[in-house]
């Protein structure tokens, strides 16, 4: 197989210390590659001569790159990409990291992993690229149009057996409530080492083909919750990233439903936060399209409430209340298959949709039905949902400013400046600053001037 040279030729020495470490010889690791890639369709006739070239500098072409590192992986017991083995050649590195939605699994593995160490390593490329509203549309086409895997199943490393799914997900679980409560500035680092250091072992591991479905449905879930967590943090490039290696996981574990919630409850609220409003509808209706069967009353609630926001946010009154309609529609007949709901959308209720309704009825300008559904809403959340619970008491300040009850608007905002001060959460902090301008044609009454003052206090600490 012909090969090209790396710029200037320079030896390839981060290659050498991985045959080294994995104590390979150069025929031994092209013997591993040829018997990999035949794994993989294909004819692969490497030898120590070709070894030797690769570590003069040369690079192969194709997916040889990748056989080599998952080969060189599969001895160390651990996930090898092609930076490690000095073979990127700019593919794998800096901004594009996590952008692409894989068409392998073996892809999408060493995709993620890269991601997460790259997280791990606080790459500044990372947190502080921007979102192009057309790289949140793409992977949904890709997702919508790519054929299942056909499998996932892995004879590499560590065997993974049930147990070590249940963990992830029990992990997933705990992490979730104490985001909830404490915010995502408390949480997110712990979440990112875990994924790095315990679940990056785990999907570069060997696993049946029913365990390793379930290992990629649990990871996704933990992957998209650390890209909520990164929005949270004021990262929405990366929280980017994280979610459509969320949504390639989901396709790996065969789950289309939570895909499609990837989709419309992660991508479409962060095109929601970057005033993307047309690209929230177009992910809410490939969620709806792509979980064509296989959604339940209660996702497909979800998926109408995020069109509505997106339709809600154009303009689109008449949209907007035909979508609403079909959430509430939806989520009356959740009530009676609420069994069949998977665990990723039972947190999915009433409270949630009463939520997602008063941010439809504030961006349409209607005051009365924006205040009425965030009272529902702060009624249905329970305390240890501390950060949706500040939210709902915006939302209904909001309401109140667009009534004129200017006071009352200011006494609401102060109690999510309150419950905002028991978290560290850059979402709630968004919302706050949202107010504020809101009440900007009111600051010389007294009220307003006390609330200002209290939210500098705020943002000082």
């Amino acid at each position: 197989m012909a090969a090209r040279p790396l710029v200037a030729r320079q030896p390839n020495e981060r290659l050498q210390a991985l045959i080294q470490e994995a104590g390979c010889s150069n025929a031994g690791l092209a013997r591993r590659v040829n018997m990999c890639g035949a794994e993989h369709g294909l004819d692969l006739r490497y030898d120590k001569t070709s070894v030797a070239r690769w570590l003069r500098g040369q690079q192969p072409r194709g997916r040889a790159p990748a056989i080599i590192a998952e080969a060189l992986g599969r001895k160390l017991g651990r996930t090898v990409t092609i930076d490690e083995i000095g073979m990127a050649n700019g593919k794998n590195l800096a901004s594009g990291v996590g952008l692409q939605f894989s068409p392998t699994v073996l892809g999408a593995i060493e995709q993620v992993c890269e991601l997460w160490r790259s997280d791990v390593g606080r790459r500044d490329f990372l947190s502080g690229s921007s979102v192009a509203a057309s790289a949140l549309v793409e992977p949904s086409r890709d997702w919508l149009i790519s054929a299942p895997d056909a499998q996932v199943a892995r004879q590499a490393g560590p065997r993974v057996g049930q147990a070590d799914v249940a963990a992830v997900r029990s992990m997933t679980q705990a992490l979730t409530e104490l985001d909830h409560q404490f915010g995502s500035g408390h949480v997110r680092p712990v979440v990112v080492h875990y994924l790095n250091s315990v679940v990056s072992g785990l999907i570069a591991g060997s696993y049946r083909e029913t365990v390793g479905r379930e290992l990629f449905a649990a990871v996704a879930r933990l992957t998209e919750l650390a890209g909520y967590m990164a929005v949270d943090t004021g990262q929405p490039g990366l929280a980017q990233r994280y979610y459509i290696q969320s949504l390639r996981l989901a396709q790996a574990s065969g789950d289309r439903g939570y895909g499609g919630y990837v989709l419309a409850a992660s991508m479409s609220h962060l095109a929601a936060q970057l005033g993307n409003p047309r690209e929230i509808a177009q992910l809410a209706r490939a969620a709806q399209e792509g979980a064509r069967g296989h959604a339940t009353p209660r996702v497909e609630a979800m998926f109408h409430a995020a069109e509505a926001r997106g339709h809600a946010l154009l303009g689109d009154v008449r949209a907007a209340q035909a979508s609403t309609g079909r959430a509430v529609t939806a989520m009356e007949q959740a009530d009676d298959s609420s069994g069949d709901d998977p665990v990723w959308i039972r947190h999915f209720d009433e409270a949630y949709l009463a939520d997602e309704l008063a941010h439809c009825a504030r961006d349409l300008g209607q005051s009365e039905q924006a205040a009425r559904y965030a009272e529902q809403s702060l009624a249905g959340h329970p305390e240890s949902r501390a950060r949706r619970r500040a939210i709902g008491y915006v939302l209904l300040a909001t309401a109140q400013v667009q009534q004129r009850e200017i006071e009352q608007a200011c006494s609401t905002g102060l109690k999510a400046v309150e419950l905002l001060e028991t978290l560290r959460s850059n979402r709630g902090a968004e919302y706050l600053e949202d107010l504020q301008q809101r009440l900007e044609p009111f600051r010389e009454e007294a009220v307003v001037r006390e609330f200002g003052a209290r939210l500098d206090l705020q943002q000082a600490a």
